[in-house]
């Protein structure tokens, strides 16, 4: 939603508090478990919260939308089916007190190292960068169908490489299946203007983490 119009300023609240029932203090362990298990790596954990239908994702909670996009991904690699899933909810829902989870310590223990854990960082191989610090790109205007990190206000831009991260694995194939497809990583910035046109506010610029394949070169228009 970055970038899209009608929405109002983005207004932190003071204070507030992380979870705002119960059951929202399992979503990331049962989000941890699903990726442990090989059913969901984050980039199809984000493509699922994607396919939400629009209005059930702005009536969503946060924690409802990673609920529902674990159910999801373990539906579609076949871990569970939704006739399993609606009839363990019609059990709790008439004996409350039925057996709601296995205990299993050992495996909450792996799960709370893997919540606790960082991911490696991006594998620091210049020989596969195209392109340098300085360098002036052109984002590719695509509308890919599936996943992709390639925001929409961001399509078609101009901007400058900044900095090189490394090769990182490319959302585009690991959301779907088709491997890491590691490509390089930039950070690319772009001036406010260039995003926003007439309506940026001042000359302040945005920093986007994009990958090569959404990358082009800018011709040398100056001559």
């Amino acid at each position: 939603m970055g970038g899209m119009h009608g929405f109002g300023p983005i207004e932190p609240r003071q204070h507030e508090e992380t979870f705002h029932a119960d059951w929202e203090k399992r979503v990331p362990g049962l989000v941890t478990g699903a990726t442990r298990s090989g059913a969901m790596n984050i980039d199809s954990f984000r493509h699922g919260i994607e396919r939400m239908a629009p209005a059930e994702y702005l009536l969503a909670s946060y924690y409802e939308r990673h609920l529902l996009t674990a159910e999801l991904n373990l539906v579609e690699k076949g871990v569970l089916t939704p006739r399993e899933m609606e009839a363990r909810i019609e059990l709790l829902r008439r004996d409350p007190r039925a057996a709601q989870r296995r205990e299993d310590r050992q495996d909450a223990e792996r799960v709370v190292a893997a919540r606790l854990s960082s991911e490696a960082p991006p594998m620091a191989d210049a020989s596969r960068a195209r392109y340098q610090p300085g360098d002036p790109v052109v984002t590719r205007t695509v509308h890919p169908h599936g996943h992709t990190r390639l925001p929409r206000y961001a399509r078609g831009k101009r901007g400058v490489i900044e900095r090189f991260h490394g090769v990182d694995t490319l959302p585009d194939a690991n959301a779907h299946g088709r491997g890491p497809a590691a490509e390089p990583l930039y950070s690319v910035r772009f001036a406010a203007s260039e995003l926003w046109g007439e309506s940026a506010e001042g000359l302040g610029s945005v920093n986007i983490d994009l990958w090569e394949s959404y990358l082009e070169p800018l011709e040398d228009t100056s001559a």
